[in-house]
């Protein structure tokens, strides 16, 4: 009896490893089958329920925007891309801009705490940041690049591949081939990963839908700073990063971005279009409603939605203008759909 009993105990043990092991494979292949299945957006028309005293609660500004006539905190890639644009604005308008450089996290509880005026992240809307009266204008979207070190000799990988690079499915980067058909060198893939914005669609969800899906031997970073240095500094590793951010911190070390299908980052009609696939979304906050709408907010975003349009396409970034054209859903000036 007590050897049947360790025998059932050890076919437990063996079938719990077995899950553990293979689950994250099983759920990949179910993602890859049904291609980028990690949501993009959320419905535009949820609201979080918030008491009253908060919905009348005004816009009262914190320390860093004083005698401010805007006040807005801009995550980190946005603030990088479109910093110049609201300064020249603030200037050419003879206007006090406070600008608070973060993360989404951070615009999102200044935006919860009614302090700021504007928030703006490089994610869509995840449904706890619905909240009563604040109105998304999304800017336009972004490429994300998939990054590997320079001396590495593969150029180009499809979807599927990524895919299953991060997945752990491919293990070298001799399972792949060169540009000449050759097989790519006998390094173990290091894969390299940044889960921000958790709770928000979109982003790295374009890869996996969730973060249980990358491989166990991913190594997860936390800043972009981190995540460059980790590619530079690794001949066989790969991660993520947006263009701009790439630029921003060159000094870091060089990196390559892969073509995915063939088409390139930088290329803004297979952004666009949808045929270069990953990208961040960049969306910016305005108040609607008794003390908190700001005239001088809606007229800022007004005038960045057409600058943006500007911004070097090096940055693989492709306006809102764009992607109306190119068939992407839009509720009033939000981002809500990709084309069909």
């Amino acid at each position: 009896m007590r050897i049947n009993r360790i025998n059932k105990r050890k076919g437990v043990v063996a079938v719990l490893i077995l899950t553990v092991v293979f689950l994250p494979w099983l759920l990949a292949d179910a993602a890859n089958e049904k291609g980028l299945s990690g949501k993009a957006f959320t419905d535009p028309s949820h609201k979080v329920e918030m008491p009253k005293e908060w919905i009348e609660k005004p816009v009262k500004y914190e320390d860093f925007a004083k005698d401010a006539d805007i006040a807005i905190a801009l995550e980190q890639d946005l603030y990088q891309a479109i910093i110049h644009i609201i300064q020249k604005y603030a200037k050419d308008n003879n206007l006090k801009i406070a600008v608070k450089e973060g993360t989404c996290g951070i615009a999102a509880g200044m935006l919860s705490r009614k302090t700021i005026d504007m928030g703006g992240f490089c994610c869509p809307a995840g449904k706890e940041d619905r909240l009563p009266g604040l109105k998304y204008h999304t800017l336009g979207i972004a490429s994300k690049v998939i990054l590997i070190h320079p001396e590495n000799p593969i150029n180009n990988l499809s979807v599927k591949q990524v895919k299953d690079i991060f997945a752990g499915k491919i293990f070298k980067w001799s399972e792949l081939k060169t540009d000449k058909g050759e097989k790519g060198p006998d390094w173990t893939i290091q894969a390299i990963g940044r889960f921000h914005c958790k709770n928000r669609p979109g982003h790295w969800r374009l890869i996996l839908p969730n973060e249980n899906l990358f491989s166990p031997r991913l190594s997860e970073v936390g800043s972009i700073p981190d995540m460059i240095a980790k590619v530079t500094s690794q001949k066989a590793a790969i991660g993520w990063e947006v263009l701009g951010m790439v630029e921003h911190y060159r000094k870091m070390g060089k990196v390559k971005a892969l073509k995915i299908d063939g088409y390139e980052p930088t290329n803004a009609d297979a952004v666009a279009s949808k045929k270069y696939p990953f990208y961040r979304t960049y969306n910016i906050t305005t108040w609607e409603g008794k003390n908190v709408a700001n005239p001088h907010a809606q007229k800022l975003v007004n005038y960045l939605m057409k600058e943006v349009a500007k911004l070097d396409p090096k940055l693989g970034f492709v306006p809102s203008s764009s992607l109306k054209k190119a068939g992407w859903k839009f509720k009033e000036n939000e981002l809500t759909g990709e084309p069909k």
